[in-house]
C-alpha cells in the first residue's frame, strides 16, 4: 500500500511541478471542446426528430461553428489565463464568447437551411454543451492542482488562521493558496460575527473570535495567526499577543493595505508581528491632492536626507511630480545607499546627491545658489540626548549654526516655504539637546517677525513641526531590546515609570509633508501622538513576541536616568495655546510671548560654541530660554530657583 501511495504522490507531484499551458494549447482545447459539444448536440437533435446526419452540412455547420468560435475567442482573449488559477472574470469572457459565436452561428444556419426550431435547439444546446464543457475541464484542473498541492507541496506545512472575513481578507486567502512559495496554508478564517460561525469562505471553515480566545483544544493544529495590524486597535492586538503566545500559534502581519493600491511596487510579503505593529494606530489619511498642488514642479532640498526621517521624507516625495530632489547630508556611506534604493524604487525622479555640512555657511550657500530650491525640509540635527549632554558646542553648532545657515540662505535665495524639524524636547528642555531646538524653533520664529515688520511681498513661509519618538528611527529603544534579547538579556530601563509618545516614521513623515500644506507661516505645528506608552511595557511586550516569559527567560533591570533625561515628553508648554487644522492629527501652537530681540543672543551663543568652556555655553543656553531646567545633568548647578 505505501508503495502505491509513493508511485501516485511520484506522479502527481510531477504533475503539479509542470509548466504553464501556453494560450496555444489552451486555445486548441477550447476549440476541440466546441467541437466536441456541436457535434454532440447535432446528434442528439436529429436523434430526437429521427432524422438522417449528412455529411455535407454537418461539416459547414462544424467549421462555421469552430470559425466564430475561434474568432470570439481572440476577441474575449479566454485563453489568456493560467487554468489552474481560473476565476469568476475568466468564466465570464468564455461565456460571453460562446454567447456571440452561437448567435451569429444561429443566423447563418437559419439563413441558409431553413430550419428555424431545429435550428434553434441545436445551437442553445450547443451552446450549454460547451459552455459546460470548457468551464469543466477548467474547475477539474483548478480542484485538482488546489487540493494536490494542499497534500503533496512540502512548502505548505504551515496550517494558517486568518483573522477576519472582509473582502481584503479573503484577497490574502487567495494570495496564500496561489502563491507556491509561502510556507502557508489556510486552514480558516476567525470572525467576530458569532452569525458567520460553522459557515465556510472558499471552501474554508470559519470560527468565533469567543471560541479562538478561550477554546486552545481546537486550534492544537493551526501554526500561525494572520491579522492585517492596521485593522485592529492596540488593545485588541495585545490580546490576540497573549492568546498566540498561550496556545504556540505564532502571531503573523499582513502587508499593508497601502501595498494592495494599484500602481504600488511592493513585494506582498507576510512578517512576524512587531512591537510597531501593536503600537501603532488608525492609519493617518492626508490629503494628497493639495500637498501635490503644492510641490509640482518645485525644487526641493532635504537636509539630513540620509537620516530616518529625512530619507523617510524623500521616498514621500517622489511620489509627486516634483522637479528635483537635492538629497544633503554629511554622512557619505548611508547617502549613498539611499541613492542606489531610489535608482531601484523610482528610477525616473530627478535627483542630486549632495556631500555637505549644513554648519558650512560657504557650501550651503554654493548650492543654495546653484540649484535654487523653492522648497526646503530641514531634518539635520543632532538629536542623542546623552551623547548632547556631553558636547553642549556640537549641538550648538549643528542644532542652532545649521538651522540658520539653511534658514538665512532660504531667504536670501528666495525660497517658498522652510519646513523644521523640530521635536517634544524642545518643550520645557530638560537637556542640551532639547534646549538647543528649542533656540533654533525661537531663531525661525525671529525670521517670520522680521519679515513681517519688513512686510516682505514674498516672504518665506516658516513652518516648525514636532513630535516625539519615532518607531524604528536610528537611536529607538527597539533595536536595542531586540539587540539584547536575541542576546539573551537582561533589558535595560532607564525607569520603571518612564513613559513617552511613539507613532511609525511613515506616520510623522506623512504629518511633515501635510503640515508644510497647510502652514502660511510662524506656525509651529504638535502632531497628535496619542497614547502615551510605558517603556517597561514595551519591553515586557517585545519579550512575549519573542515567544518568551517577562522576568523568567529575560530579565528587565533599571539603570536610573540617563543625563538630560525626564520621564515623560510634552508637546506643548503651559505658555503655549491650542489652535485645530482641518487634519485632526495636527495643531498649531500659540507662543503667547515670545523674545524677539533675543538674536544678538543666539549669535553670541554660536560665537562662544567655537572655543568657550562648556559651563558658559549652557548659562547663555538657560539665559535664551528661561523654561530650560536640567535634569539628571552636571549642568543642573546653573538652574534658576524660584
Amino acid at each position: 500500500m505505501n508503495f502505491i501511495q509513493q508511485k501516485i504522490r511520484k506522479y502527481v507531484s510531477r504533475i503539479l511541478s509542470l509548466p504553464y499551458l501556453s494560450k496555444r494549447n489552451v486555445y486548441i482545447a477550447d476549440l476541440t471542446l466546441t467541437a466536441i459539444a456541436f457535434s454532440i448536440s447535432v446528434f442528439l437533435c436529429y436523434s430526437l426528430v429521427v432524422k438522417p446526419i449528412h455529411l455535407i452540412p454537418f461539416i459547414v455547420k462544424l467549421a462555421a461553428s469552430l470559425f466564430l468560435n475561434g474568432l470570439f475567442f481572440l476577441i474575449f482573449s479566454t485563453s489568456r489565463g493560467i487554468l489552474r488559477y481560473s476565476s469568476f472574470r475568466d468564466s465570464l469572457r468564455i461565456l460571453l464568447s460562446l454567447l456571440c459565436a452561437n448567435i451569429i452561428l444561429l443566423l447563418f444556419i437559419l439563413y441558409f437551411y431553413r430550419e428555424p426550431t431545429l435550428s434553434t435547439i441545436l445551437v442553445f444546446l450547443s451552446f450549454i454543451l460547451g459552455f459546460s464543457l470548457i468551464l469543466f475541464g477548467r474547475m477539474i484542473i483548478r480542484l485538482f492542482f488546489d487540493y494536490f498541492k494542499s497534500i503533496y507541496n512540502d512548502k505548505k506545512c504551515m496550517p494558517l488562521l486568518i483573522f477576519g472575513t472582509k473582502s481584503t481578507h479573503i484577497s490574502l486567502a487567495k494570495m496564500i493558496r496561489d502563491n507556491e512559495y509561502l510556507p502557508y496554508t489556510v486552514a480558516g478564517f476567525i470572525s467576530s460575527d458569532s452569525r458567520q460561525t460553522n459557515q465556510k469562505i472558499m471552501n474554508y471553515p470559519v470560527y468565533s473570535k469567543a471560541d479562538f480566545l478561550t477554546n486552545a483544544s481546537a486550534f492544537r493544529h493551526i501554526h500561525a495567526l494572520l491579522i492585517i495590524s492596521e485593522e485592529l486597535e492596540p488593545f485588541e492586538k495585545q490580546l490576540l499577543v497573549e492568546k498566540s503566545i498561550q496556545y504556540k500559534i505564532e502571531l503573523l502581519s499582513a502587508p499593508s493595505l497601502d501595498d494592495w493600491k494599484p500602481g504600488k511596487k511592493r513585494s506582498h510579503k507576510i512578517n512576524k508581528i512587531r512591537i510597531e505593529d501593536l503600537l501603532g494606530r488608525v492609519p493617518i489619511q492626508i490629503d494628497v491632492e493639495s500637498i501635490g498642488n503644492d510641490l509640482t514642479g518645485k525644487t526641493i532640498l532635504i537636509t539630513g536626507a540620509a537620516g530616518s526621517i529625512g530619507s523617510e521624507i524623500v521616498r514621500q516625495l517622489c511620489g509627486f511630480d516634483v522637479q528635483m530632489l537635492l538629497l544633503c547630508d554629511i554622512a557619505e556611506t548611508p547617502l549613498h545607499q539611499l541613492g542606489l534604493e531610489l535608482n531601484v524604487t523610482f528610477p525616473l525622479v530627478k535627483k542630486q546627491l549632495l556631500i555637505a555640512d549644513v554648519r558650512n555657511y560657504d557650501r550651503m550657500k554654493s548650492l543654495f545658489e546653484q540649484y535654487r530650491p523653492q522648497f526646503v525640509y530641514h531634518a539635520a540635527a543632532y538629536k542623542h540626548v546623552p551623547l548632547m549632554e556631553e558636547h553642549p558646542s556640537e549641538a550648538i553648532l549643528a542644532n542652532v549654526l545649521g538651522t540658520k545657515n539653511v534658514a538665512d540662505l532660504a531667504i536670501s535665495c528666495g525660497a517658498e516655504c522652510f519646513v523644521m524639524i523640530s521635536t517634544d524636547k524642545a518643550v520645557n528642555p530638560s537637556n542640551i539637546m532639547g534646549a538647543s531646538k528649542r533656540i533654533a524653533e525661537i531663531y525661525i520664529q525671529c525670521l517670520v517677525h522680521h519679515q513681517a515688520e519688513k512686510s516682505e511681498s514674498h516672504p518665506v513661509r516658516f513652518i516648525t513641526t514636532r513630535f516625539g519618538n519615532v518607531l524604528g528611527s536610528n537611536g529607538s529603544v527597539i533595536p536595542l531590546f531586540a539587540k539584547q534579547i536575541e542576546a539573551g538579556g537582561p533589558i535595560t530601563v532607564t525607569h520603571p515609570d518612564i513613559i513617552r509618545y511613539f507613532m511609525t516614521i511613515t506616520e510623522a513623515c506623512n504629518l511633515v509633508l501635510e503640515a508644510g500644506c497647510l502652514g502660511r507661516g510662524g506656525e509651529i505645528f504638535a502632531f497628535d501622538m496619542g497614547e502615551s506608552v510605558k517603556i517597561k511595557n514595551m519591553a515586557e511586550s517585545m519579550i512575549r513576541l519573542s515567544g518568551l516569559v517577562p522576568y523568567k527567560d529575560i530579565d528587565i533591570i533599571y539603570t536610573g536616568l540617563r543625563p538630560g533625561e525626564k520621564l515623560f515628553e510634552e508637546l506643548l508648554s503651559d505658555k503655549e495655546k491650542i489652535l485645530p487644522t482641518r487634519h485632526e492629527k495636527i495643531m498649531i501652537s500659540k507662543l503667547t510671548e515670545c523674545n524677539y530681540r533675543v538674536m544678538p543672543e543666539i549669535s553670541r551663543l554660536i560665537e562662544m560654541a567655537e572655543h568657550t568652556d562648556q559651563m558658559e555655553i549652557v548659562k547663555l543656553m538657560k539665559e535664551i530660554v528661561p523654561e530650560y531646567i536640567s535634569q539628571n545633568s552636571p549642568y543642573g548647578k546653573l538652574n534658576k530657583t524660584k
